[in-house]
């Protein structure tokens, strides 16, 4: 199986700071403390298994705020001294900081750099909030995205359902910038009929924007002892809402290492799309993040 994979993490602990590694805790998500150690390309590789990986999008880590550039420089130095990981770079920015214009301009003067993410994550229950303030509702925040589309920059958006009509609003107000829903919109509400409704019905509002594309990717995150059957609805549901053209299969390794090995990800999402047409299994898995994330 080969794979080009669009959403994976390296992290150096020795060399930088990632202030969520350097004191690690437990989340919805899982134990942080089984990722304290150094992740680089050489062991997403080792790791793959028979997943023959042909090239990954790095997203940020959560390094160091007080330094986001020095992430992507330090990436683009491992690239250039490997075999070319990551092939692209999907920067960090706090969009709503005074100095965010200078920030972008900075990610964008490197070569690798396509994108950059801000997680939006905001929910009422503590254990799932993320950010505490509505970003997407900030004056500051908003003119400041509108300068990605004059650098050439796509947007990785993470976000929750509840979010996702004030994101199509963006999208549609700014329909040249490229924005890709990360993990499939992060289903977080299960419990309820409203909750998947909330879901169904903010994808397929993100899905009419026609400069949205999904990562699926992430749903161990929700998911601690996934099967190739509690992943199906999810994958399918995306798909459905997105098509096989602005859809792809991703990792979210070394975080979704906590659940499941690489190559057992990546054979229960071929599993679950085994019907699909030969030209729709490629765009999942390679052809459209070779074409979104332009590597």
């Amino acid at each position: 199986m080969q794979v080009v994979d669009p959403h994976v993490h390296f992290w150096d602990l020795g060399t930088h700071h990632y202030p969520w590694l350097a004191k690690p805790g437990t989340s919805f998500v899982g134990d942080a403390r089984d990722l304290q150690h150094d992740y680089l390309p050489a062991d997403l590789l080792r790791e793959a298994g028979g997943v023959q990986v042909l090239k990954v999008v790095h997203v940020e880590a959560n390094h160091d705020p007080a330094d986001p550039v020095e992430e992507t420089r330090w990436l683009e130095s491992i690239a250039a001294a490997g075999d070319g990981f990551p092939q692209a770079i999907v920067a960090a920015a706090d969009l709503s900081a005074p100095n965010a214009p200078e920030i972008l301009a900075a990610h964008a003067a490197f070569k690798r750099t396509r994108g950059i993410r801000q997680i939006l994550n905001v929910h009422a229950n503590p254990l799932y909030d993320y950010v505490g303030r509505h970003h997407l509702r900030d004056a500051v925040w908003r003119k400041h995205f509108a300068l990605l589309e004059q650098h050439g920059l796509s947007f990785d958006l993470q976000l929750y359902p509840a979010q996702m009509e004030e994101a199509a609003a963006l999208a549609r107000a700014h329909p040249g910038v490229p924005l890709i829903v990360n993990h499939a919109g992060m289903f977080v509400d299960r419990n309820s009929v409203a909750g998947w409704r909330a879901w169904r019905d903010g994808l397929r509002a993100l899905a009419a924007c026609p400069n949205v594309s999904v990562k699926i990717s992430g749903l161990a995150m929700f998911d601690h002892q996934w099967t190739v059957e509690s992943l199906r609805p999810y994958v399918l549901e995306t798909i459905d809402a997105f098509g096989a053209a602005r859809a792809m299969f991703a990792s979210n390794f070394p975080v979704d290492r906590l659940f499941g090995g690489y190559a057992d990800l990546w054979h229960a999402y071929a599993q679950i799309v085994s019907g699909a047409s030969e030209p729709e299994r490629h765009a999942l898995f390679r052809g459209n993040a070779e074409r979104i994330y332009r590597i």
